[in-house]
């Protein structure tokens, strides 16, 4: 594993989307071509059906390792303005789209979510739903949680409405690490919010975990993994820690380079995490993901019913996702688009009754195609080429890239499928790459994308 891990650690998307945002061609992606793209959607897939992501960008201090779009402040009163421009970007698009959406999930991400009053999240949720309430039966709700800030009010007003998961942001409970991410919380903290939660009532609690932190050692990996256990969460999140301050700027240089456990050591962590999760009855679900048998991701992974979009794995497979908030990326299939990545500049835009759109990406036939397949390998770790497709050089020189991954027992080639062997599993974004057209034309630079293993 040793050698593979030297020969494959390279810089790599992390394909939430296909193409990547470094190649996104549309740099002013104008709103009516990215109304038009939805519509494309409703008219081919015949569905009104939508996933809502929402970002609330606040917190209260800065987490060192974060990679996230956020505005670190200790002040509140910036939480009104702010969810009152959320509600009128809502509202443009329903004013914009041809169709009545139907909110098939919702999830509230950050920044801290929690960093919102429970009434203001409860507000902005019945506003969105124009309902007091919601049949959590029909729609998934969730949200993430600092543990540090996340109180009973909080958790029984969104169950009230209807919300049953949550995601509690761990890490790591080595107080040597959590200096270094500059994220300090006991592990008691934690307990008390994930057994109050299990109390009122939420079915799905999910603990994110990251690897490959700051002075993190495999003591502290173990130490994190035997706490987490003693809670018991249905998901379990384990991220690898990307280190991209050429991108993030300042907020990821809170320690110092030689503090980062190098790739050996950083993919032994993980193995070693699996290891004790798999023992106590975690499966594996697509990459960096486990989940206990009873909970819906481990079923739908076992379906092959599996979904990728920008808010991680989910089990609802809608074909199109609406971001609101600043810096939120919505996602048409045919398309994507950013909002601007200021609290200012996207409630400047919305003042001007404009949807605050600054980039985006129009998929042509053959990026559509792509796409597919690389959501079917992240997803299910297999795809299979269409032997109806337009492209059938590309396909045969995607399996000629392949051939390494073929040859070290990664990948095999089964006619048209491609299947990503158990081996294979961590290496599951160098196999993407072989089909990314995007790469062909560019060299892999360390300054777009984080290592991928």
């Amino acid at each position: 594993m040793e050698q593979l891990i030297k020969k494959y650690n390279v810089p790599g998307p992390r394909y939430t989307s296909y193409p990547t945002v470094p190649f996104w061609k549309n740099n002013q992606l104008s709103e009516n071509k990215w109304i038009e793209s939805i519509n494309t959607n409703y008219n081919f897939f015949q569905s009104s059906d939508v996933s809502v992501y929402i970002h609330l960008p606040f917190c209260e201090s800065l987490c060192t390792f974060c990679g996230c779009h956020k505005r670190i402040t200790k002040n509140h009163s910036v939480e009104t303005p702010y969810l009152e421009a959320v509600l009128k970007e809502w509202s443009l698009y329903l004013e914009k789209l041809p169709f009545q959406p139907t909110i098939k999930e919702l999830h509230f991400g950050g920044g801290t979510p929690t960093f919102f009053s429970a009434q203001n999240l409860r507000t902005l949720v019945e506003e969105i739903f124009q309902a007091k309430s919601i049949d959590p039966a029909s729609v998934e709700l969730s949200f993430e949680a600092h543990p540090n800030n996340t109180s009973s009010e909080q958790l029984i007003e969104l169950y009230n409405f209807g919300f049953r998961r949550l995601s509690l942001g761990i890490q790591d409970y080595s107080p040597i690490v959590q200096q270094a991410i500059h994220r300090i919380q006991s592990f008691e903290q934690v307990k008390k919010v994930h057994d109050e939660a299990r109390k009122i009532g939420y079915t799905s609690i999910s603990h994110d975990l990251v690897f490959g932190l700051p002075k993190q050692t495999l003591e502290a990996i173990i130490d994190t993994v035997n706490k987490t256990l003693e809670l018991k969460p249905d998901r379990i999140s384990l991220y690898s820690y990307a280190h991209v301050p050429w991108i993030k700027g300042n907020g990821q240089r809170g320690f110092d380079e030689n503090d980062l456990p190098q790739s050996e050591v950083k993919r032994a962590l993980y193995e070693k995490a699996k290891q004790m999760l798999e023992i106590n009855g975690y499966k594996e679900i697509g990459m960096d993901h486990f989940a206990l048998d009873h909970d819906d991701l481990a079923k739908a992974f076992q379906e092959k019913k599996l979904h990728r979009n920008f808010m991680g794995y989910t089990t609802k497979a809608t074909s199109s996702m609406i971001g609101l908030g600043m810096s939120a990326i919505s996602d048409s299939w045919f398309g994507f688009a950013q909002n601007d990545k200021t609290v200012e500049g996207y409630i400047a835009l919305l003042e001007e009754n404009k949807l605050p759109i600054f980039r985006g990406h129009l998929l042509s036939d053959l990026e559509v195609e792509i796409r597919g397949y690389i959501l079917d390998l992240m997803c299910h770790f297999e795809t299979e080429f269409s032997t109806s497709s337009n492209y059938q050089p590309i396909h045969e020189e995607i399996k000629e890239k392949l051939s390494d991954l073929i040859n070290d027992g990664l990948v095999e080639v089964q006619g048209a499928k491609v299947i990503v062997t158990e081996k294979g599993i961590p290496f599951v974004r160098n196999c993407c790459m072989a089909f990314d057209q995007d790469l062909k034309n560019h060299p892999i630079s360390e300054r777009l994308f984080s290592k991928t293993i």
